[in-house]
């Protein structure tokens, strides 16, 4: 239930007193912990009455409020809008005329709804709020359902002749490709596929061919499950059907290609980050999945401490200086910086970003995908930024000494520049940029902070057991069980709701250094990465590993994932 729309959400409560401070605090916690939207939560804990609630929700967005449904919508006024539309968009027609038609919306936030359905009904769209129940009810009764598993279909498919002819795939030509890609049941299961894996808010999906098989699988919280596999002859019209959606070029199977698809799934707005890659047996294709929800957290719900919370705070706020994310692909940097970015997203400041690619688009900020092809490198376009009168920069990542250069350069002459790394940790960050080639001095004149990051998944809450972990295991993490006292240990005994994985959601362990001058001199003095560490230790920062063993001893990650990924 509005599930991209945490922050709207809370200011609602906030601007119309619905909740107190402390209220809201404890629903994000909640809505961090297990993915279920602010809004569900409210809702199911009764916390605000349900018409009320909606009611508010409908003044704030300036919509009409429904708060009595007929129990059925006519024949007529049902056909106005198709079923593809219909479940796609989560839009219910309620009423119409001539020219305009009234739709309850399972999220009438989404105003990209509007004007996909103005344009494909060809008359003025109102949306209309009511309870989400009501409407999925309404939605079930009129409009066929494609809640079919993955199982269910390809079952169904296996006796259909559907997919590539058993000729020789490089014998076809584009328009064969396309005939195949364009069938109905490939359609309908990449649909499958794609939902199935947005409802279990997957981060990639992966298809790929193997001499015998064709595999799908989804990385779920930073791990990956195999899905039940299509046949072999499924691999080439599969992979050309998500081509056709990213506009890729179906006949070229030689060089790896990327692209982009823009969809609507269940009434919320996904956006698909598309990579193919020529392989023995074909072409193995990525799919990113980029959430535009998000990038609307506001920062304090990432989880961090307060102090590094606070931190990062003060620095964006600088006229100048640079502050630098680092962490291995896939650890959040790119949420952190963005959420960072949010906090001086103000009418009064320009910001610009350089990013491969661009990941989320947000309103207020100028972003430039770069394109090697052309030359539009990191260091060209930082170049150009220099002219662009910006106050705030943001550079996707530092890869060489011409980047990193110019990036000083800009701090010096009155930026801020935010960026990433790819280090095992903080003081890391100093090393790596010396080995480009950068001098000391001006790493120590220009650097602000580093933020080292890591992903550690949550235990489910639905199977959080209590357990007392081997001495082995203890070692490994440098705990002599004679400091733990009382404390008690978790890890999830695997059930329904996580897949049986023991684990449901992610959170973040960070490692905050903050320069101060002691670490500056010792950064023109070129000391190894050990001793700029011990320094900033002395100084009270907390490594990796120590964050992680807070998240371990208040039972929210266990301590196999902080082994793993510290």
């Amino acid at each position: 239930m509005f599930e991209a729309h945490t922050q709207a959400i809370l200011e609602l409560c906030r601007e119309h007193h619905l909740l107190d401070e402390k209220t809201l605090a404890e629903l994000q916690e909640e809505h961090r912990a297990t993915g279920v939207s602010i809004a569900a939560i409210i809702v199911e804990q009764k916390l605000v009455e349900k018409a009320e609630f909606f009611a508010k929700i409908a003044q704030t967005l300036g919509l009409e409020y429904a708060e009595e449904l007929p129990a059925s919508i006519s024949g007529d006024i049902a056909s106005l809008v198709t079923s593809h539309h219909a479940r796609n968009y989560g839009v219910v027609p309620l009423r119409a005329d001539a020219h305009s038609i009234d739709l309850l919306a399972l999220d009438p936030f989404n105003a990209q709804v509007i004007d996909d359905l103005t344009f494909a009904l060809r008359k003025d769209v109102r949306l209309v709020v009511a309870d989400p129940e009501r409407i999925q009810t309404l939605l079930k009764n009129h409009y066929a359902e494609e809640d079919a598993s993955l199982d269910e279909i390809l079952s169904k498919m296996g006796a259909e002749e559907i997919g590539a002819p058993t000729a020789n795939p490089d014998e076809l030509n584009a328009n064969d490709i396309e005939a195949m890609a364009g069938q109905g049941p490939i359609i309908k299961l990449v649909n499958v596929i794609l939902a199935e894996a947005i409802r279990n808010k997957a981060s990639d999906i992966h298809f790929e061919p193997f001499e015998h098989e064709f595999k799908i699988r989804y990385r779920i919280d930073g791990s990956l499950y195999e899905m039940s596999p299509p046949g072999k002859n499924l691999a080439l019209p599969i992979t050309s059907r998500i081509k056709v959606l990213a506009n890729l070029n179906i006949a070229e199977r030689r060089i790896p290609q990327d692209g982009r698809i823009k969809l609507t799934i269940g009434g919320r707005p996904v956006d698909l980050r598309v990579s193919s890659l020529p392989t023995q047996f074909g072409e193995s294709v990525v799919l990113r999945v980029l959430d535009q929800g998000a990038v609307q957290l506001d920062i304090s719900q990432l989880g961090m401490p307060e102090d590094v919370l606070e931190g990062i705070a003060e620095i964006v706020k600088r006229p100048n200086g640079i502050f630098i994310v680092t962490g291995p692909t896939g650890s959040g940097k790119t949420t952190t910086l963005y959420s960072a970015l949010r906090i001086v997203n103000t009418p009064d400041i320009k910001l610009l970003t350089a990013e491969d690619p661009v990941e989320y688009e947000i309103e207020g900020i100028m972003q430039v995908p770069v394109n090697h092809a052309v030359g539009l490198t990191f260091a060209a376009a930082l170049r150009s930024f220099l002219r662009q009168d910006p106050d705030v920069i943001m550079v996707g990542e530092i890869r060489d000494l011409e980047t990193a250069q110019i990036s000083i350069q800009a701090s010096l002459t009155g930026h801020l520049v935010l960026s990433t790394l790819h280090t095992n940790d903080a003081p890391g960050a100093v090393t790596r940029l010396v080995d480009m080639g950068v001098e000391p001095f001006l790493i120590a004149s220009s650097l602000e902070a580093v933020l080292a990051q890591r992903l550690v998944r949550r235990i489910c809450k639905d199977c959080r057991t209590a357990y007392e972990p081997p001495a082995t295991l203890l070692q490994q993490l440098g705990i002599d069980p004679v400091d733990i006292g009382n404390r008690e240990f978790f890890y999830g005994k695997g059930c329904p709701t996580c897949n049986n994985s023991g684990y449901k959601g992610r959170l973040g362990i960070y490692e905050w250094l903050r320069m101060s001058e002691s670490i500056r001199d010792l950064v023109v003095q070129r000391a190894p990465t050990l001793v700029v560490k011990q320094k900033a230790l002395e100084q009270g920062m907390r490594t990796l590993r120590d964050d992680g063993l807070r998240a371990i001893f208040d039972g929210i990650t266990s301590i196999e994932e902080v082994v793993k990924y510290t």
